[in-house]
This record gives structure tokens, sequence and C-alpha cells, in this order.
């Protein structure tokens, strides 16, 4: 096992990509490995059950989503439990609504249990992408636990019944969350805005792989040089020698479907309306399958439909693994060559801060409609038009600048240190004196 120096207990689940995604930056830090609470072994064949039944609901009712009429009410039923009350007037929701109260019931019988004695043999600090492990910690007096936040707005079942009197600590990713949890009745003092975790792999300790990365986007992004032109200066103030005229890969585009394999079929109408271009070179699609073999194979199947077989691992990839270690380590090294990322606005909209222009597809999920909303604010995301003519759209907003404009306003805009940020807090004595970059 890895010295406890400088180390933590690292918590998530198994729950879609979010709370893993969000987990694997922070690898390093993890005292031997990161834990997945909903399948470690520590854990009760009852509660890892609970866990599977929970996982499954949300998987059935996603895909089911886009049936008619039945789909639509089901997810409307399992949303209400999941709901976000507006964001303005800003007021007091400190009282507890059934999530907060069901959750904490479940704890109170001995819900993750296993994890939090596992985790009590050496002290440490207690580090969990997930509110259920962080609250069970904090409810069993586990000294140090801090809750990474996942969304840029989040349900009151993030926060404990009584939020004053369980020490926990919250690291939020947007403004937005930070001002939510004091409205749940967190205490300021707290709660730190760091920034969403992405992978170090991607910044760099200077950003210098950013930059490098950034600089190779652009002029994908911008074949006329409408932005670039305008506005050479700026970009090379930031970016420096890292502002190249050409990109050295062809203009890419990676289209990422959801944990439950939902909104696949969006990957299909996209390939097939750049299919000539994908033919002519004009154009790399990365197809995110992820760690559903249904999915790889739901792609493949279309590649053959489309006659494209010739351009796989040429100008057509699909990235399909095993486990979620390796597919995040696979897709990050992509989106050193992604020009364009096209998912729905799940957690991946942070990824924004790496200077990537996204494309939404339509959100799932309360969290998700805030997290465009927060994405379109930031002036770095795009709702799709519609898939079928991605050919024509597409195209058109490249020679406008508009995707250029989008990567840039992310680059700038977005926080991007997060990673960095959560280590200094976990690790700092005098938390409220840490300076934080973004």
């Amino acid at each position: 096992m890895a010295t406890k120096k400088k180390k933590v207990w690292l918590v998530s689940v198994d729950m879609g990509y979010g709370h893993q995604r969000a987990a694997y930056p922070l690898k390093d830090i993890a005292y031997g490995r990161i834990i997945t609470a909903n399948s470690d072994k520590n854990i009760s064949r009852a509660e890892q059950a609970t866990w599977q039944r929970l996982k499954t609901l949300y998987e059935n009712v996603s895909r089911m989503r886009t049936l008619p009429v039945i789909g639509g009410l089901l997810w409307k039923a399992y949303d209400s439990f999941q709901s976000i009350s507006p964001y303005y007037p800003f007021r007091d929701l400190s009282k507890p609504n059934l999530g907060a109260l069901s959750l904490h019931k479940l704890i109170k019988k001995g819900f993750m249990q296993g994890i939090v004695d596992y985790t009590k043999k050496l002290r440490m600090p207690y580090v969990a992408t997930f509110y259920a492990p962080a609250l069970a910690a904090a409810y069993a007096h586990v000294k140090e636990v801090y809750c990474v936040v996942t969304d840029t707005d989040i349900n009151r079942a993030w926060v404990p019944v009584d939020p004053d009197k369980n020490k926990l600590y919250y690291l939020t990713p947007s403004r937005e969350s930070t001002k939510r949890l004091m409205a749940y009745g967190v205490p300021e003092e707290r709660i730190f805005f760091t920034g969403f975790p992405l992978p170090k792999e991607n910044l760099g300790s200077n950003l210098e792989i950013l930059k490098r990365d950034v600089g190779n986007r652009l002029p994908n992004l911008d074949p006329n040089r409408v932005f670039l032109n305008r506005y050479h200066d700026t970009l090379k103030k930031h970016l420096g020698g890292h502002l190249r005229p050409h990109s050295n890969h062809p203009l890419t585009i990676t289209y990422a479907v959801g944990g439950a394999g939902a909104q696949k079929e969006i990957g299909y109408l996209i390939m097939k309306s750049l299919r000539d271009k994908i033919l002519g070179h004009k154009i790399k699609v990365n197809l995110i399958a992820g760690t559903r073999l249904d999915v790889e194979l739901y792609f493949e199947e279309l590649v053959r439909k489309l006659n494209l077989q010739k351009e796989l691992g040429h100008h057509l990839f699909i990235l399909f693994t095993l486990d979620k270690k390796h597919h995040f380590k696979a897709f990050n090294e992509i989106l050193h060559t992604t020009d364009i990322l096209w998912t729905k606005p799940s957690e991946l909209v942070f990824y924004t801060g790496l200077g990537l222009p996204i494309i939404m597809s339509p959100p799932l999920g309360a969290h998700e409609v805030m997290n465009q909303k927060w994405l379109m604010r930031m002036g770095s995301g795009l709702q799709q038009e519609n898939p079928v003519y991605t050919s024509e759209w597409l195209f058109d907003w490249l020679e406008r600048g508009i995707l250029a404009e989008a990567a840039w306003e992310g680059f700038t805009e977005a926080p991007r240190y997060g990673t960095y940020n959560i280590e200094k807090v976990v690790f700092s004595k005098e938390k409220r004196r840490v300076k934080f970059r973004y």
C-alpha cells in the first residue's frame, strides 16, 4: 500500500461516469486505491443489492426515456426525486426534502457502514465524489470528510438533515453550487469553490500541455481565420509559441455517449450525416462507447451499414474499454486531438476548461438542465441543431469562427485548476488561507 503521507481515502461510486470521472484525476493522492462504494469488497451483499437496484433503475429509465408516452412519464416521475428548485430568488432551503430524509434513514440503519469502518483504520482525510459516502462518514463522526460536488447545481439530498451539526466540507465546481449549499444551510466556512477536478495529463503543472492542445485546436476551428485574425494579439499573449498557423491533426469531433448508453442514436445520425466528409478525409469522428459493449456493437453495426469499415482506425474511431479506469485514460488521450466535444450536459461540461467547445445534446435530469445553463452562460457551449443535418450547420459554424470563439471562452473563463485546488484544501492546516487558481 502507498505511504500515508499526503494520501486520502478516496471514495467514489459506479453510477454512470460522473463520480468516477471526478475521482480519476485525484488518483495520485488515493491511499491504496480509489474505493468504489457500491461494489467494494468491504460492503455487504445486502448493501451491494441496494446499490444495484438504484443503478439499474437509473439506467433503465434513462434508456426508456425516448419511448413514446410511457418513456416521458417514467422519466418525469423519476426526475421529480432529483429536482432542483429555481436558483432565484435566493432563499432559505435548509428544510430537508424526501431524498435527504430517505438517505438519512438508510444511513442510520447502517447503509455504507462497511466503507466507513474500513476507512476508520487509518486517520487521514476522507474524500468522496458522491454525497452518500460523504454523508455516511460524517454521520459516523469521521474527523475530516470532504465531498466533491460533480454538477453546477445540486439537489438538497447532497446535504445532511442537520447541516450545521455535521462537520462536512464541500469542494464545489461552480459559484452556483457554492451558493446553493449555503441556501441548504451549510456554513460558508465549510464550502470551498475549487473548480471541477480535471485530468493533470491534459493540463500540465503550468498549463503547458493545455496551451499546446488549444494552440493546435484553434486553426481547425477557424479555417477562415475570422476569430484568429481578430484576436491574434490576445491569443498570442496567452498561448505564446503554442499558437500554430496550422493544426497537427485533422478536424476531429468526439461524440460521447452517457453511462447508461442513452442517446447512442445521435452518434449514428452524426456519422451518417458526415459520411462523405469522413470518406473525403475532411473530418475525423470519435465515437465514445465507454464501457458498454452493447453501444460498441451498435456503432460497429452502423459502420458496416454505412460502408465505412475502411475508415476505422483512421478517420473513424470507436472507443470501448472493459473498465472505467482504462476508459478515462484513453478518453483523456483522445482529448489532446479533439477539436469539438459533443455530449449531453453531464459532468463533461467542466471539460470546456480544457479549451473545448461543447455541442450539447438534450439534457437528462434536472442537474443536466442546470449544467446546460451554466455552459451557455460561459459562452463555450452550444445546443445541437438537428443531427440529421450535421454536415451543414457544423461547417457553417466553423466557417464563421463560432466554435473557435467558444473554445477560447472555455479556456479563459471556466475553472481548470480544480484538481490542484482540491489537493491544496485537503492537505492544508489553515484552509481559509489557501489561495486558489482558476
